[in-house]
């Protein structure tokens, strides 16, 4: 079943180097693989075309009736699953670095209400771990979404909201007040994530509405070691309240101006396990652990970019 699921991988990502890529695998290890799938099956499943393969018209046979396959042994395994009296088996979870806490929070419930129940944690970025769930190697991913960049809403994906996370700018903590946060923000250096992040396309977005062009000159996806950047007086940085209390002595915390803003934590796990107890035992308990975190105002949101006021936290 693990190789008919890179030969999916393979149909939906087109290249051995994508789906290497996409499962954290090197190409030759995906190429093996496929190899002795291919004497298992009988047939050839991959022709050369220049320096890359497609699938053979058998191959695309087998996928067709592989997704079916899956489907159904996921349906399966949820049917066993739920006619036990206590909950079983492995979780394997990708999360984002800021949302770890609410994990290990979750893990403590997890251990006292199902002690059989095993989890897995892995600290993985959102746009790698989602591949790795549709190819069944994770169970279960903590999401973010930002403002104006939504996730794409694939139908065998099922999402489920945990929080809103609030959103602040962080400037060195004793940095003179202006009438203007962008005023405030004039000449100074920016951390950020990595391109491609969505974190980092809103940020840009929010300063462009502003007619600020940031200045980047730190990029790493540890929003502690960012945190750090801002303490030290070398940069700003947009940072989550899930990443510690609003009161840091070594920051100052300002809402955007037009704000406040949040980005939403869901969990995502694909639609044929959703019902699955273990997956619903593991969504509870981080439902729970987020109850310890302040609920935003339900009408909370980004608004229209203009001036604020630079005030305390």
């Amino acid at each position: 079943m693990h190789r008919l699921r890179l030969l999916l991988e393979l149909k939906h990502r087109g290249t051995l180097g994508a789906v290497a890529k996409a499962l954290n695998y090197s190409a030759s290890t995906i190429s093996q693989q496929l190899s002795q799938l291919e004497a298992e099956v009988g047939v050839e499943l991959l022709e050369p075309v220049g320096r890359r393969v497609r699938l053979t018209s058998q191959a695309d046979t087998l996928v067709a009736h592989a997704e079916i396959m899956l489907r159904q042994m996921e349906a399966a395994e949820t049917a066993v699953a739920q006619s036990l009296a206590e909950i079983t088996g492995t979780v394997r979870i990708a999360t984002f670095q800021t949302a770890l806490t609410l994990v290990s929070r979750a893990l403590v419930r997890i251990e006292e209400a199902h002690p059989r129940l095993r989890v897995e944690v892995l600290q993985e970025e959102p746009q790698r771990a989602l591949p790795r769930l549709l190819a069944h190697d994770l169970d279960l991913v903590v999401v973010e979404e930002f403002p104006h960049h939504p996730l794409p809403r694939r139908s065998d994906i099922h999402y489920q909201e945990l929080l809103r996370d609030r959103l602040r700018i962080a400037l060195p903590a004793g940095t003179p007040s202006a009438s203007d946060v962008w005023q405030c923000l004039a000449g100074r250096t920016w951390a950020v994530e990595p391109l491609g992040t969505a974190s980092r396309d809103w940020m840009r977005m929010i300063c462009r509405e502003a007619g600020h062009e940031p200045d980047i000159r730190f990029t790493t996806t540890d929003l502690l070691m960012q945190r750090q950047l801002v303490a030290d007086g070398h940069a700003v940085a947009i940072l989550p309240d899930l990443l510690g209390p609003a009161d840091d002595p070594g920051l100052t915390l300002v809402d955007i101006p037009g704000g406040p803003c949040y980005r939403d934590v869901h969990t995502a796990t694909r639609q044929d396990r959703a019902a699955h107890p273990a997956i619903t035992a593991v969504r509870s308990a981080l439902t729970d652990a987020c109850a310890r975190q302040a609920a935003p105002s339900a009408s909370g949101g980004c608004g229209p970019f203009g001036s604020g006021t630079l005030s305390g936290p």
